[in-house]
């Protein structure tokens, strides 16, 4: 096992904004990276697209993110990465070759890629010329059971000039079912030189060590197990340092969620942020006492002091630790 891994926010769309990147950077994770970002979207949309705008985001105060694109062109491919490359506020290109959407593979773009590798492969070579920052590729296993193409994905990633990938445990049939596969990780880890990181099931500190030590990976990309959970980071960072992660308690936790409020209004306006914000403060109470009564009010409020006003009620009215 490294003694610095990779400790990532894995892409997520709709979610992986600036605020949350923010937050999880603040809690100790190293590494994020942008929503899906359409290569031929981003050369087609207009100076003042609302979309772009926002996608292309990022805070001065938070460590420079990777940008992922999607797209089954190379040719759009490269240009997009040249693009976001000359923009100078990102560390690095990412090519989306995991996303399981319809929308995304019906298109032939996504885990669809896992079906073409020589279109893949073409993808990459295009993509590596056109950028000078480090170049990874978020993958699955495979398209299904019948073709688990990611070994020798990995490997055309190595020999194409990959610096990263980043490998999801299930197959694009699976989509987020079923338990994510670390024995098919870490015969990845075994056969490239390329550092991997492990996507796939890290919910908790424990779940890291366990899959940074089996797998013997650069490192682990967590999605799911971040939603509303930015402390997932600073727990697996103190689980390295063989400290005993702690939980958050309703105080802290109702604190960061003001502050993601705050940080979201000060980037998408009053209106925009309540809308936005309903997801991520529904996944930073769920399961916790009182969570259903809460959740209700918070999807039916329509200001932003009101919804301030109802975190710190719930925290100053909590009985117990989370």
């Amino acid at each position: 096992m490294m003694n610095e891994p990779i400790l990532s926010l894995a892409p997520m769309a709709g979610i992986t904004d600036w605020p949350t990147r923010l937050l999880c950077c603040e809690q100790g994770c190293n590494y994020t990276t942008t929503e899906m970002i359409s290569a031929m979207g981003l050369l087609q949309a207009p100076s003042d697209s609302v979309v772009y705008r926002y996608l292309l985001s990022v805070s001065p105060d938070e460590k420079p993110p990777v940008a992922q694109l999607f797209g089954h062109e190379p040719g759009y491919l490269a240009q997009a990465a040249a693009k976001l490359t000359d923009m100078g506020i990102f560390s690095g290109i990412d090519i989306n070759m995991g996303c399981p959407a319809p929308k995304v593979t019906g298109s032939g773009s996504g885990s669809a890629l896992m079906r073409d590798l020589p279109l893949a492969e073409k993808i990459i070579k295009a993509v590596r010329k056109s950028t000078s920052l480090p170049l990874s590729v978020k993958m699955r296993l495979g398209w299904d059971e019948q073709h688990i193409t990611a070994p020798e994905l990995a490997h055309i990633c190595e020999d194409s000039g990959c610096d990263l990938i980043t490998v999801h445990g299930r197959t694009r049939d699976q989509q987020y079912s079923g338990q994510a596969d670390w024995d098919a990780i870490a015969a990845i880890c075994d056969v490239v030189h390329l550092p991997v990181l492990l996507n796939g099931d890290i919910t908790t500190a424990d779940d890291a060590l366990r899959a940074l030590q089996y797998c013997r990976c650069a490192g682990i990309a967590i999605g799911r197990g971040a939603l509303g959970n930015p402390f997932i980071f600073s727990q697996i960072a103190s689980a390295l340092k063989g400290e005993v992660p702690t939980l958050p308690t309703v105080r802290r936790l109702t604190d960061i969620a003001v502050r993601h409020v705050r940080l979201m209004a000060e980037w998408k306006g009053e209106r925009g942020a309540v809308i936005e914000m309903r997801k991520h403060l529904c996944w930073y109470i769920h399961g916790k006492p009182g969570a259903a009564r809460l959740r209700t009010r918070i999807v039916t409020t329509e200001s932003l002091t009101d919804v301030i006003e109802l975190l710190n009620e719930y925290a100053e009215t909590a009985v117990c630790p989370l």
